[in-house]
Protein backbone atom coordinates (compact mmCIF):
# COMPACT_ATOMS: atom_id res chain seq x y z
CA UNK A 1 0.00 0.00 0.00
CA UNK A 2 1.28 3.40 -0.91
CA UNK A 3 1.68 6.09 1.75
CA UNK A 4 0.53 8.75 -0.71
CA UNK A 5 -3.24 8.95 -0.41
CA UNK A 6 -3.93 11.80 -2.82
CA UNK A 7 -2.13 14.50 -4.74
CA UNK A 8 -2.10 17.59 -2.50
CA UNK A 9 -1.07 19.71 -5.51
CA UNK A 10 -4.17 18.72 -7.49
CA UNK A 11 -6.41 21.66 -8.35
CA UNK A 12 -9.37 22.47 -6.11
CA UNK A 13 -12.82 21.60 -7.39
CA UNK A 14 -16.12 23.11 -6.26
CA UNK A 15 -18.63 20.78 -4.66
CA UNK A 16 -22.23 21.33 -3.66
CA UNK A 17 -22.78 19.98 -0.14
CA UNK A 18 -25.62 19.96 2.35
CA UNK A 19 -24.60 20.56 5.96
CA UNK A 20 -26.59 20.78 9.18
CA UNK A 21 -27.36 24.50 9.57
CA UNK A 22 -26.54 24.60 13.29
CA UNK A 23 -23.23 22.81 12.77
CA UNK A 24 -22.34 25.17 9.92
CA UNK A 25 -23.14 28.22 12.04
CA UNK A 26 -20.99 26.97 14.92
CA UNK A 27 -18.10 26.20 12.57
CA UNK A 28 -18.27 29.71 11.12
CA UNK A 29 -18.35 31.26 14.61
CA UNK A 30 -15.22 29.27 15.47
CA UNK A 31 -13.51 30.38 12.23
CA UNK A 32 -13.08 26.77 11.08
CA UNK A 33 -11.89 26.53 7.48
CA UNK A 34 -14.57 24.21 6.09
CA UNK A 35 -12.64 23.20 2.98
CA UNK A 36 -9.54 22.33 4.96
CA UNK A 37 -11.51 20.47 7.65
CA UNK A 38 -13.42 18.48 5.04
CA UNK A 39 -10.23 17.57 3.16
CA UNK A 40 -8.51 16.40 6.34
CA UNK A 41 -11.42 14.30 7.54
CA UNK A 42 -12.26 12.97 4.09
CA UNK A 43 -8.64 11.92 3.58
CA UNK A 44 -8.81 9.93 6.84
CA UNK A 45 -12.08 8.27 5.83
CA UNK A 46 -10.64 7.39 2.40
CA UNK A 47 -7.49 5.99 4.05
CA UNK A 48 -9.55 3.81 6.39
CA UNK A 49 -11.76 2.53 3.59
CA UNK A 50 -8.79 1.74 1.34
CA UNK A 51 -7.18 -0.15 4.24
CA UNK A 52 -10.39 -2.11 4.82
CA UNK A 53 -10.68 -2.98 1.13
CA UNK A 54 -7.00 -4.02 0.99
CA UNK A 55 -7.50 -6.33 3.97
CA UNK A 56 -10.60 -7.88 2.37
CA UNK A 57 -8.78 -8.30 -0.94
CA UNK A 58 -5.73 -9.89 0.68
CA UNK A 59 -7.45 -11.90 3.40
CA UNK A 60 -6.74 -15.24 1.71
CA UNK A 61 -3.04 -14.49 1.27
CA UNK A 62 -2.73 -13.26 4.86
CA UNK A 63 -4.40 -16.39 6.22
CA UNK A 64 -2.16 -18.61 4.09
CA UNK A 65 0.97 -16.71 5.18
CA UNK A 66 0.02 -16.99 8.86
CA UNK A 67 -0.77 -20.71 8.45
CA UNK A 68 2.62 -21.28 6.81
CA UNK A 69 4.46 -19.36 9.55
CA UNK A 70 2.64 -21.34 12.26
CA UNK A 71 3.57 -24.60 10.55
CA UNK A 72 7.17 -23.86 9.48
CA UNK A 73 8.19 -20.74 11.38
CA UNK A 74 10.12 -17.92 9.73
CA UNK A 75 13.35 -18.38 7.78
CA UNK A 76 15.28 -16.54 10.49
CA UNK A 77 14.05 -18.59 13.48
CA UNK A 78 17.40 -20.38 13.74
CA UNK A 79 19.40 -17.19 13.32
CA UNK A 80 17.89 -15.02 16.06
CA UNK A 81 19.80 -14.62 19.28
CA UNK A 82 16.96 -13.14 21.36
Amino acid sequence: MSNILFNPAAPKKSANLSINADLLQQAKQLNINLSQALEQHLAEIVRQEKRRLWLVENQGALKEYNRRIEKRGTFSDGLRRF
